[in-house]
This record gives structure tokens, sequence and C-alpha cells, in this order.
């Protein structure tokens, strides 16, 4: 309290270190209205432990969220609301040799509450009560030894209750300054246990506290959702950039879960070529399909969703499905369901034994002009599609059924496949989804 000690006629104790307060809260404390203060704090000095267990007790009463750390601990916290009046009614006399340490206590207190999670506002609350009670007894002790000298004492008034409110603002500041600390550790330490999860690196016997910590059941139902860029020309199979992170646009919307699944409230977890979602399962078998085309992905993003798994303990093999998945999304963007596109995860988990199959089975192609290449490949793959009916892939290519039997039989010819041949059919599909899947 800088103004507390200071006379107008000079200082008590040489120069205080403390700025002076603003002028709208100019100090009326002369020499004897300070001298007034000091006898009147030198008696509660004195009676310090029976002021610590009236604050104690009326902490108790009256501010609910002490209750709790009172219970617990009555006797640490008696040790702290006796340190802090002792260093701050201390400071009431000698502000000089008091006032930093008093600030220390104010602080260190701040960060203990935070860490204890009782709320700011109680904590200052139990400063201005503090307050409350420290002035009370000066006036108290002043009106005992002489009435009259009360009328000094309101002159000092204003400097106590600016002492408060200053030890208020560094309760506050400390407080909030560890409440960021601990978010942050909080946050980092999720992040990594998400990371450990991901990776199926995390240990058994963290499953537990995974499982607290993220608010997941540890033996639910759960897949993971992969989400990144689409590839562009030329760009390869590396990703340029992940859902908002990294490199990519940061101007793109990000993968939408549709509100009304448990999914929506995912767990996101950004990595090097993709970002990730954890996602819990609590519906029926088919509740993924359905997740799956309630997906909003924007134009050019790819999204994989990768087989149910059991259990927080197998979210590494989640992950890694999920990521199969995201390899058989077309490069222009798409969402892949794991379960529905088997063949073509299978093509992207080995490409390199599905390039030497494209090369083995549509090789021959390679030596025509690209363009009549291409007219075959597009209505060998229409043909497919069509379930092996050349009508209906002769309507979706506009020619006629026996423009597509003829292409068909000179693809025959040319590669020496049979596409009765239910061998040769299977080699075919996975042979074609190897060129679209892995530019083979």
């Amino acid at each position: 309290m800088p103004q507390v000690v200071r006379s107008r006629n000079g200082a008590l104790h040489g120069p205080s270190p403390v700025p002076p307060l603003p002028h709208r809260f100019r100090s009326l404390a002369d020499r004897e209205s300070v001298e007034v203060l000091h006898r009147a704090a030198r008696v509660l000095v004195a009676s310090l432990p029976a002021l610590t267990d009236r604050l104690v007790e009326a902490l108790y009463a009256q501010e609910p969220a002490y209750r709790t750390a009172i219970d617990s601990g009555r006797a640490e916290v008696w040790q702290e609301v006796h340190h802090s009046l002792r260093h701050n009614v201390g400071s009431l006399i000698q502000p000089r040799e008091f006032r930093e340490s008093a600030h220390r206590t104010s602080r260190w207190i701040g960060e203990i509450r935070a860490e204890q999670g009782v709320p700011l506002d109680a904590v200052l609350h139990a400063f201005r009560m503090g307050g409350a009670m420290v002035w009370q007894d000066l006036v108290d002790e002043t009106a005992r030894r002489d009435p009259d000298d009360i009328r000094l004492l309101v002159h000092v008034a204003a400097d106590v209750w600016n002492f408060v409110d200053e030890h208020c603002g560094v309760v506050a500041d400390a407080y909030r300054q560890a409440e960021r600390r601990l978010s942050w550790r909080r946050e980092n330490r999720q992040r990594l246990m998400v990371a450990a999860l991901l990776d199926g690196t995390a240990r058994i016997a963290d499953l537990a506290e995974a499982a607290e910590m993220l608010g997941l059941p540890e033996q639910g139902r759960y897949a993971v959702l992969a989400v990144a860029e689409g590839r562009r020309s030329g760009a390869g199979s590396a990703d340029a950039g992940v859902a908002g992170h990294g490199p990519g646009p940061a101007a793109r919307p990000p993968v939408v879960l549709p509100a009304a699944h448990p999914g929506a409230a995912a767990l996101w977890h950004p990595g090097p070529d993709a970002e990730f979602a954890i996602l819990p399962l609590t519906g029926p078998p088919g509740e993924l399909s359905e997740l799956a085309a309630a997906l909003d992905v924007p134009a050019g993003t790819r999204a994989g969703i990768g087989s149910a798994v059991e259990g927080l303990a197998a979210l590494g093999d989640a992950r890694r499905l999920a990521e199969t998945a995201l390899r058989a999304c077309p490069a222009t963007g798409g969402t892949v369901l794991l379960d529905e596109h088997l063949p073509d995860a299978l093509v992207v988990s080995s490409p390199s034994l599905a390039g030497a199959l494209a090369d083995r089975v549509l090789g021959p192609l390679d030596r025509l002009d690209p363009a009549d290449r291409d007219v075959i490949v597009e209505t060998l793959t229409a043909w497919l599609d069509a379930d092996g009916s050349a009508q209906r892939a002769g309507a979706r290519l506009y020619c006629h059924r026996n423009t597509v039997l003829n292409r068909l039989r000179r693809f025959e010819q040319l590669t020496g496949r049979c596409l009765t041949r239910p061998r040769d059919a299977v080699e075919i599909s996975l042979a074609l989804a190897a060129r679209r899947l892995l530019g083979t």
C-alpha cells in the first residue's frame, strides 16, 4: 500500500519504491493518520493466529468454493491464510520491507488456487473478505484505544482498499498465468496421448488414464477418419496439405461431420501427411456407411474411413486402415469407406505388386495410340461397372452395345485375356484399379 506510510510532510521510512497512485486516488494520509494506522496494525500482527482462525471460518461459511479445500486440508489452508495476512499486515507498517514478499505470497496463492481449480471469483472474494476483516479490526482496535482517532484512520481508508485491490490484481494475474500454463499442459498431454493411441504406442497401463482424459470408453468401438488434400496433377502421391494444416490452402473448408452422428464429437489430430479423427461408434453395423454418405467433404479433399475396431488399444490399427482408405481415394478427391472398397485397398497396400500386375495385364495396350488405348480402357471400365452388361455400358458411353462388344473382343485379342474367365476378370479389375489409383 504505497500511500499508507507516506506523510505529506515526508516519508517515515525513506522514499517508497512504489510508484504513486493516480491523482484520483491521492492519499489523504498525514503523519498523524499513519501513526494511528501503525499502532492498530501492530496489534493485529500480535493477534494474527486469532485473525487467521476467524478468516478461515468465514471462508468456510461464506465461500462454498473453499469448503472442499478446507475440509481436505484445513491446516494447509490455515498456513496459507496466515502467511498472506502476516505479509500484508506487515506491509501496512513497513511497506518497503514487506511489499515484495507480500506480492510473492499473493502470486503463490493465485497459482495454487488455479492448480486446485478454485474459481478466480472465489479467490478474489476471499482476498476482499480478508481485506474487510483486517480493516474492521483496525477500526475496532483504534476505537478501543482512542475513539477520537477513528477520524484520522478514515484518511487512510482509500489507501488500505487500494492496497487490497492491488493484491487482487496480483492474484488475478498469477491465477490467469497459471491457468494458461495448466491449460497448455493439459492440451499438450492430450495431444501426446492421442498421438500415442493413433501410433499404437500407448502402453496398456495408460489406457484407463487416456479414457478418462479424453472422455472415451476404454472398450468402446472406434473407427478413424483420415483427411488430406487431393493430389494435384504432377504432384505424385504426396499430399499437398491437410484439412487446414500444413502448406495447403488455409481457406479450404474442413470436412464436416454430421451433427446427429456420435462421431461429430470426434477428436482431431494433425499428422504430417493427413489429419486424423477418432470416431466413437455406438450405432448398428451400418453406422459407418451412413457416416460416409453424410460426410461433408469439400471439392478437392480426400477422406478415408477405416474399418471399426474394438477398444482404445486398437486405434493404431484403425489409423493404418484409415490411411489405406485414404490412399484408395481418387486423386481428385472424394470419400472412401474401406469396408466398401477392399479390392482397391489391396491394390494400394502393395503398390509394387499392383504395378506389376497392371503391366502384366494391361501392358499390351501401351503399344496402341494413346487415344485408341484410352477408348478401350474406358469401355472395359464401363462394362465392369455395369456388371458385364454391354447395353448399360453403351448407354453410359453413348454408343451401341455392339460397339462395346467389339472393343471388348479387341481387348481380349490384344491381351490374351478372357473376360468370361473368373480369374482373368479379377486380374483385369485389379489392374484397372492399379492404373487408376497408382497411375502405373
